[in-house]
């Protein structure tokens, strides 16, 4: 099952004014917050990427697996989309927590 353009939409209303943005990977959807991948939407489902700190705030959070023998990530149940307050402070610590990406190397000129 893929997700919805909508429920994409959504979910980033839910996190404005944050730095977020989402990108189509393979039907789904990665999340990225200050351009660090925090996390996908799957099946309509917000997964936020394990860390230390998502222990703190999703500590009660099913944990799922966003497709067959992938490793799990916290899955943000529907209800818990509305608490802005809490999804701010949880999504913008898992960004802050990981690493910064690796600059692209520049592309080679045939």
């Amino acid at each position: 099952m893929s997700t919805s353009k909508d429920a994409v939409a959504y979910i980033l209303e839910q996190l404005e004014p944050l730095d977020v943005r989402a990108r189509a990977m393979f039907g789904e959807f990665a999340l990225y917050c200050d351009d660090k991948v925090v996390g996908f939407v799957c099946d309509d489902t917000l997964l936020v990427k394990p860390t230390p700190v998502a222990e703190e705030f999703g500590g009660d959070l099913p944990m799922i697996e966003p497709y067959p023998e992938a490793k799990e990530y916290y899955g943000v149940p529907t209800d818990r989309l509305t608490d802005t307050e809490w999804l701010h402070s949880f999504i913008q610590a898992t960004a802050d927590i990981l690493p910064k990406p690796k600059p692209k190397a520049p592309k080679k000129k045939r």
